[in-house]
């Protein structure tokens, strides 16, 4: 987890302070990547001001856990095993962890979207949108994270980054549960997100579950494996991805979406 300290009496100001153009606001971009936030020197402070700092922390971040410290004085265990990703937090729905209650506006250019829908989405669209996504807004992504259900995988994956350092994976020990309703949960923190872009971005990432796809197991199909080769369909929704097929060369590869680009018919 990421650990900052405030000093109390002079926060405010700087995290309020108007940079140059394209020159980054330090302060606010430590704030914003925090999951815990040290609130020292509050004996030089008064309540009401201090009680404004923190609005005004919550207004940036409103994951971060508060802490009110005087000369850094702090019980060493708030500080250990802080698990901010912890995926025990993720699957209990902390509202700390994700508030899909909507966004929360503030310091003029850095906002926070946060948002879920039910439903599965298809892994490699997934990829495809957040490599786009790093590329176009990396720099201006403060921390991300969130839990996703993935079509045809039976553990919850969970990711998180800051810029365009993006970590995430599938963890064996926390499968959806038969009767868990699978959903996808998201939080952003950055300077001027498109928030309708990523909302959309996601969005197309969910699979159409009223939608069956093209072919069926057994069915004789082309795929493109950097030239379109004959082989059989073996599995639907094969770890992530609609199609694994074996092709007559006796190579299994998998479609990764079901559009022509990656695997057609033969006719």
């Amino acid at each position: 987890g990421i650990v900052t300290v405030i000093d109390c009496a002079h926060a405010k100001e700087h995290l309020e302070e108007e940079k140059p153009e394209g020159v980054e606001n330090e302060a606010v971009e430590q704030v914003a990547f925090a999951d815990r936030i040290l609130m020292n020197k509050i004996d030089l402070v008064d309540e009401a001001k201090i009680c404004e700092l923190e609005k005004k922390i919550k207004s940036i971040n409103t994951q971060a856990k508060l802490i009110r410290t005087d000369h850094s004085q702090i019980d060493p265990h708030e500080l250990l095993n802080i698990q901010a990703f912890s995926l025990d937090r993720v699957v209990a729905m902390d509202p700390e962890f994700l508030d899909t209650d909507g966004e929360h506006e503030h310091d003029k250019s850095v906002s926070s979207l946060s948002f879920k829908f039910e439903g599965s989405v298809n892994v490699s669209h997934l990829q495809d949108f957040i490599q786009v996504l790093m590329q176009e807004s990396g720099q201006d992504l403060f921390r991300y994270k969130g839990l996703l259900a993935v079509k045809g995988m039976d553990m919850k994956f969970i990711f998180q980054g800051v810029h365009m350092l993006f970590q995430g994976g599938f963890d064996p020990d926390y499968p959806w549960k038969p009767d868990e309703k699978r959903e996808c949960r998201f939080v952003f923190i950055g300077r001027n997100l498109d928030h309708d872009k990523i909302r959309k971005g996601f969005l197309e990432c969910k699979v159409d579950e009223s939608k069956p796809l093209r072919f069926k197991a057994g069915d004789k199909v082309f795929a493109n494996v950097g030239g379109y080769e004959p082989g059989t369909i073996m599995r639907l929704w094969d770890e992530g991805n609609p199609y694994r097929i074996k092709l007559d060369s006796g190579e299994e590869v998998w479609g990764p979406i079901d559009v022509d680009l990656y695997v057609k018919g033969r006719s």
